[in-house]
Formats: C-alpha cells, sequence, structure tokens
C-alpha cells in the first residue's frame, strides 16, 4: 500500500473507556438506521429544529451567509432558509449512518442516480476525473451513491478523536478504493494521472494559504482555493459536478451528475476560481437549502479588512 493511500487500522486503543460514549453514540445511529427511512427523517427534521436553540453560534453564521450570499432575499426568507438548513444539518447526521451502514440493495432502494453515463466518460478515454462534490449537506451519502456504480478515491482529513477517524475512514471505504490525505497534492495527482475518479470539493475556505479571492454569489472577495488549478494544469482530469440532492417528498435522494465543465481557464487563478465558483453556485441553486452554510464561508478577508461575521 503506497504512503499516501489511509486504511483503518483498528486497535485496542480504541476500546479504552474514554471512548466508551462515542461507542455509545455510534450504537445508537447505526440502531436508528435500521428503522423505515421515513421514521429517521422526520425525527433529523425534529433534532435539526431543536439544535438552533443550542447552537446560537453555529445559527448566527449560517444565517449571516445566507445573507452576504442573497441580499435581496427579505428577511423573512433568510429565517426560513435557515430553519430548513437547520432541519437539514439534522437529517445529515442520519445520512451519515445510511452512507456508513446501510447495505447496497438500500442505498439503490432510496437512491437514484441522473447522468450516471457521465460518470463512465473517463472509462471510455481513459481519463482521471475529479468529481466536484461541494459540501451539501448530504455528502457523506453522496460519495456512497457514486461508489455503487464508480468507486473512486477519497480526499481525506484526520479527524482530531482516533476512534471517529477510525469510523469515517472505515465507513468512506464502502464507496472508496482507498483514501488520500487532504494535503497530499502528489498522491492526488498521480491518482488521476492513473485514469481513477477523486471527489474534491474546492467550495470551503481553506484559509489564505494557495487562496485567491473571487465572487461567490453577491461576495465580490471570497477565499477560494486554487487547488483545482493545480489538478488540472498536471493532470488535465474530467471535471464533473454532481449534485446529491434530497427529494423534497421525502422519497428518497436523486444524485444528479452533470456532463464535464468545458473551458476550464488554466493560466489565471483568479479567473479559474472564478469559473469553479459559478459552476458550483449553479449547484448550489438546485438545491439552496441543503448547502453546508453552517460553516464560515467568508472567514478569511483581505487584509485590513474586517470580518464579515462581527
Amino acid at each position: 500500500m503506497a504512503k499516501n493511500h489511509i486504511q483503518p487500522e483498528f486497535t485496542r486503543e480504541l476500546l479504552h473507556p474514554r471512548y466508551w460514549l462515542v461507542w455509545f453514540g455510534i450504537g445508537v445511529l447505526y440502531l436508528l438506521v435500521l428503522l423505515p427511512y421515513p421514521w429517521f427523517t422526520r425525527l433529523g427534521r425534529w433534532l435539526g429544529r431543536r439544535a438552533m436553540s443550542v447552537m446560537t453560534r453555529r445559527k448566527r453564521i449560517t444565517r449571516r451567509n445566507i445573507e452576504l450570499c442573497f441580499p435581496d432575499m427579505t428577511e423573512q426568507q433568510h429565517v426560513e432558509w435557515m430553519v430548513k438548513n437547520f432541519e437539514g444539518t439534522g437529517q445529515a447526521i442520519f445520512e451519515t449512518g445510511m452512507a456508513w451502514f446501510w447495505p447496497e440493495w438500500r442505498i439503490k432502494k432510496w437512491c437514484k442516480i441522473q447522468g450516471i453515463e457521465n460518470l463512465m466518460l473517463s472509462i471510455e478515454e481513459p481519463r482521471g476525473m475529479l468529481v466536484i462534490g461541494i459540501h451539501f449537506l448530504t455528502l457523506e451519502l453522496g460519495a456512497r451513491i457514486i461508489g455503487t456504480v464508480r468507486p473512486g478515491v477519497g480526499v481525506y482529513r484526520p479527524h482530531d478523536n482516533k476512534l471517529m477517524d477510525w469510523l469515517q475512514t472505515w465507513g468512506r471505504l464502502r464507496s472508496n478504493k482507498y483514501m488520500i490525505v487532504r494535503g497530499d497534492v502528489k498522491g492526488m495527482i498521480r491518482s488521476l494521472k492513473q485514469g481513477e475518479l477523486i471527489w474534491y470539493a474546492p467550495d470551503h475556505d481553506y484559509g489564505p494559504r494557495n487562496s485567491v479571492f473571487a465572487p461567490f454569489f453577491a461576495v465580490e472577495k471570497a477565499a477560494t482555493t486554487i487547488g483545482t488549478s493545480i489538478l488540472v494544469r498536471a493532470a488535465d482530469p474530467l471535471l464533473i459536478p454532481f449534485i446529491p440532492m434530497r427529494n423534497e417528498d421525502n422519497s428518497g435522494y436523486t444524485l444528479i451528475v452533470k456532463p464535464p465543465l468545458e473551458g476550464f481557464p488554466v493560466d489565471n487563478e483568479v479567473t479559474a476560481a472564478t469559473f469553479m465558483n459559478k459552476a458550483i453556485e449553479q449547484q448550489i441553486l438546485l438545491a439552496p437549502n441543503q448547502y453546508m452554510w453552517l460553516h464560515r464561508r467568508f472567514k478569511t478577508r483581505p487584509e485590513g479588512e474586517a470580518s464579515l461575521y462581527n
């Protein structure tokens, strides 16, 4: 196994009493996702609404992000979107359990794919494929759905809790061939050159290092990673957007796989970041309440500019 490939390793240390509460939570989640889907999806919405009274900081961040991105909406609409987003956050807990614990037949029963032919393009070429999987609340489930038809390579950020680190890696390997540490750009390039599919999310604020400022919705200067430019220049992969949407009628999920993006500007990092942000915006607008608005998307500001979250 190459050093950039991450595999879960279960050790006796994970049975230490300090992890017992986490084990209990994992056990409860496992049992709950054995229930009929409509039962725990309603429970998830209820938990999300209850969380609003506890997660007051995240509530402010969510509301602020929506205000910044959609300033033309009314205050009432901002509040309604925030409430729906928290309901979806509650559902996301169970969707993570679905992704990690459900058997494949149950995934296929509740999850449909539109545009499956776009996932197979790099097999025909052959060519590496960078699947643009932005931070929807359903992101864990979306990766598992893709894995039922085209297992790929997951990009991995280690968890501070060793048990959660082992569990999330184990769960994600149900839909991936192997995992790569997020900072291992050489490993990503190597896998793309080998014709692999890599799930990649360029939509968060990863800090000032290796970022440029580009427009994102109504925010003119949003810190945006240049990682996409680096990967495209080095490996020339197909860029395939996909959106794992929660059906509004509670009938399950629809994963929409778009055709490859054309005309990515490799010669200018700001233009490239703007190009990617526009593509990401189009995906978000298909299900805006299901995007992960609770993160500080605009925490990094140009030097001398005040925080947008004060």
